[in-house]
């Protein structure tokens, strides 16, 4: 197999890249248009597939996998972290090249780059270090493609790459960088905005035309990462979306607030709710139950020239690579002092952590009657929960796998090894009684779904995985680093 051309350089003087341009062209306007042909059914067209949910049932990928083995096709992929949504044979990315912001089009055939567009954009005022400006997934309902960039807003195209159009959103700011990404609901687009400085807000866009149907704030939540999830009972359509401190849904006609309970973080709340059995389940952990000390005592090891606060050199490194001197520094002078400390302390002291399941709600303050189980151990900071065939899958760094019946919260599997170790930042996603679970350093662990943890096999790409794969077909497409692959089982 030869891999493709990149895409991503400039080319020379003497390049043949406009008569590539036009051979690209002419094959895409030759190829019909696959927005109006697929159903939605067996479609990848969101942030880990429908409804978030990281399940494609009818999906047959390959077990073993690699460089060498079941490989369809390898393509070079622009910087980011984003992960690949699918509709028919059109595979969509996010990056960034050359200065810009881009989105890609593929041909899910043959890793074909099919066109690319771009946008400019300032850099993020903040970002983490395994973070990039090219985080969120795009969503498509197959005939508008939309596209988030944190610091550029919402841009839509059609299926051939023109642009539809774009709402800029300048000026927020979201500590460690964001992570939420737009999500496809009932016709709506929907997107997530948890942010600083009370601008945080939800809001529902028309997909073709992007005419904004209803907006919501949500000034009392801070930076958060969750992508909306549709929670249908009881004749209601509600999004769920967790965020600092609660989880709250909202009527999706509307965008009303209509109930709320309290049982996340304060900050940094990134694992995106899961549905099953009729229950939500939301999981959180950022702080983890652990304490910050008194400011006096935390400046006596800090506090280097001895001027009774904080600058952002003495602050201790981890601290501010994890967005916290920012968010302490509530004046944004450069320094910390008591006062802030104390608010910083009093407000993280109000979240909790855990992985707890909603029963279906009414409205108001559903805190103290609607949490069915709650668990404080097995609990991932960033990848989300996986519910699948009645359980749910939980993957912690360094490789720990917790299992648990989904009705009653009962352990199954609590921390056991996969085997491939460091940090997870992919979530699992499931297929044809299979978990694909991907690690950071770049192995792949397929698991049988059940009660005890079963590896079928450890698939290792050797390029760092940061982004959630889909699902698609009979193949499992992989982010790493530097490539897009897309593994094929053999026809049978």
């Amino acid at each position: 197999m030869k891999p493709h051309a990149s895409p991503f350089r400039r080319p020379g003087p003497r390049s043949a890249a406009p008569a590539l341009a036009l051979v690209s062209l002419l094959l895409t306007l030759g190829r019909p248009a696959v927005a109006a042909t697929p159903s939605a059914a067996g479609q990848w067209p969101q942030f880990r597939g429908p409804n978030s949910s990281g399940v494609l049932e009818a999906a047959k990928p390959p077990s073993f996998f690699g460089p060498g083995t079941n490989l369809g096709w390898k393509a070079e992929s622009p910087a980011g972290v984003s992960s690949p949504c699918i509709w028919g044979n059109r595979l969509f990315l996010t990056g960034e090249a050359e200065g810009e912001l881009v989105t890609l089009c593929y041909d899910t055939e043959t890793g074909r780059v099919l066109w690319r567009k771009g946008v400019q954009s300032q850099p993020p005022r903040e970002l983490h270090k395994a973070n990039h400006p090219a985080s969120a997934t795009p969503a498509t309902d197959g005939s508008a493609l939309c596209v988030y960039f944190p610091t550029f807003g919402l841009v839509a195209y059609d299926y051939s790459g023109r642009e539809l159009w774009r709402k800029p959103m300048p000026g927020l700011l979201v500590r460690n960088g964001s992570g939420t990404s737009p999500a496809m609901i009932e016709g709506r687009l929907i997107l997530n905005c948890d942010v600083e400085e009370g601008k945080s807000f939800i809001a529902a866009y028309e997909p073709r035309s992007g005419r904004e149907q209803w907006r919501t704030p949500r000034t009392n939540y801070i930076s958060g990462y969750t992508t909306p999830v549709l929670w249908s009972h009881e004749g209601r359509d509600e999004l769920l979306i967790s965020g600092s401190l609660r989880v709250a849904g909202y009527a999706l006609r509307d965008g009303r607030e209509v109930w709320s309970a309290a049982g996340t973080e304060a900050v940094s709340v990134t694992p995106t709710p899961v549905l099953g059995h009729g229950m939500a389940y939301v999981m959180s952990r950022s702080i983890g139950g652990a304490k910050l000390p008194p400011f006096p005592i935390f400046l006596l090891g800090v506090d280097k020239d001895g001027d009774g606060k904080i600058s952002r050199a003495e602050m201790p490194r981890q601290m501010v690579e994890q967005g916290m001197f920012a968010g302490f520094d509530q004046n944004h002078d450069g320094f910390v002092e008591q006062a802030e400390w104390d608010r910083a302390v009093a407000f993280v002291g109000q979240g909790d952590y855990g992985l707890f399941a909603l029963r279906p709600p009414g409205e108001g303050d559903l805190t103290a009657t609607h949490i069915a189980w709650r668990h404080k151990k097995g609990v991932a900071s960033v990848s989300s929960p996986l519910f699948y065939r009645d359980r749910l899958y939980v993957v912690q760094d360094g490789g720990r796998v917790s299992c648990y019946e989904g009705a009653s919260g009962e352990k199954r599997i609590e921390q056991e090894r996969l085997g491939p170790e460091g940090e997870y930042f992919a979530s699992p996603v499931a297929a044809d009684g299979r978990i694909f679970y991907s690690s950071a350093r770049g192995v792949i662990t397929v698991t049988e779904a059940g009660d005890t943890l079963k590896v079928i096999a450890s698939n290792d790409l050797a390029e760092p995985i940061l982004a959630t794969p889909a699902l698609h077909g009979n193949a499992l497409v992989v982010r790493t680093q530097n490539h897009l692959w897309s593994f094929h089982a053999a026809a049978k």
